[in-house]
């Protein structure tokens, strides 16, 4: 059963940490080939989730060092319908992507959770387009409508909740949302950002999230921010404005590069952990709410150590 759907652990003020950049590290340091970046992909190979258990271990391991919780978050970013087609699963073959995937973390959480450090089980979703530059915005109607499979297939998994990450604009944000709650899925949002502390469409995050709430009647059980440096948003939540108090999460790049120069990059940026680690204190002085602490692009279990060192 999902432990905690009705009462997510990490909305009180324990610390929660994430994994790190998945897909980057399994192509970067693991030297897979991830079609499409689809990390789901991986667990049709005959080590495929003996892969994903040692990758995942290795965090849960670093939870219960620093006396933390973890959120597991489920490596279905790219486990939607269109993403499916391109890799050529059948609806029947990624529905059951999904669950395998969601029951690999229900059996590590049953065996490795502790009191202290408990493990909630996330069913992540990603943007229907591309996650740096989106070539078409999704209506909030649209966006419900695409989303809904995948969201009504975690529903009947062990998840305890829902995670849109890398979202591109509001209106995305609002259809998973909405789908959500249809099927009772507590859901978190991530927005990303580019250099200049906006989303890809131009908004503010403080838009973004006001847009979404005011939609949803404040539907999300917080918000996020991902896939972008700290110095890309710091200075944007310098702030005492009641929106900044939504945001529970973040889950930073490891490089300050652009999402085009990620893009076009050979090589793996992985910066510097320790001043990571400094950059999320700073972070937390300026979030109150900020409790859940991971890591996106280039980042790895360096990275969300140094980030416990610094923050725990």
């Amino acid at each position: 059963m999902a432990r905690y759907r009705q009462q997510l652990p990490q909305l009180s003020d324990d610390i929660f940490i994430t994994d790190g950049g998945l897909e980057t590290t399994l192509v970067f340091h693991d030297g897979l080939e991830l079609p499409h970046f689809a990390a789901f992909d991986v667990l049709r190979q005959p080590d495929g989730a003996q892969r994903m258990r040692a990758y995942f271990k290795r965090y849960i391991d670093l939870a219960k060092k620093h006396g933390v919780g973890i959120i597991l978050e489920s490596p279905t970013w790219r486990a939607s319908a269109d993403w499916g087609r391109l890799l050529g699963y059948s609806p029947r073959e990624l529905a059951e992507a999904n669950r395998k995937s969601i029951a690999l973390l229900a059996e590590m959480r049953d065996a490795l959770e502790t009191r202290q450090s408990r493990i909630v089980i996330s069913g992540c979703l990603g943007p229907r387009g591309d996650g740096y530059n989106p070539s078409e915005l999704l209506s909030p109607r649209e966006a419900e409508a695409y989303h809904a499979e995948q969201i009504e297939t975690f529903s009947e998994t062990e998840a305890d909740m829902v995670c849109a990450i890398t979202m591109t604009h509001a209106d995305e944000a609002i259809g998973i949302v909405r789908a959500a709650t249809r099927t009772g899925m507590p859901v978190a949002v991530s927005f990303t950002v580019e250099t200049d502390g906006r989303l890809p469409t131009g908004h503010s995050i403080k838009e973004a999230i006001e847009i979404t709430d005011a939609a949803t009647d404040s539907a999300p059980v917080y918000y996020m921010i991902n896939c972008a440096h700290p110095t890309h948003f710091q200075g944007a939540l310098a702030t005492s404005e009641p929106w900044v108090d939504r945001i529970y999460g973040i889950r930073a790049n490891a490089s300050t590069c652009s999402h085009a120069e990620l893009d076009a990059a050979d090589e793996l940026d992985d910066g510097d952990p320790a001043a990571l680690g400094e950059q999320y204190q700073e972070l937390r002085k300026l979030l109150n709410s900020l409790n859940v602490l991971g890591g996106c692009c280039g980042t790895d279990h360096r990275h969300i150590a140094a980030i416990c060192s610094a923050c725990v």
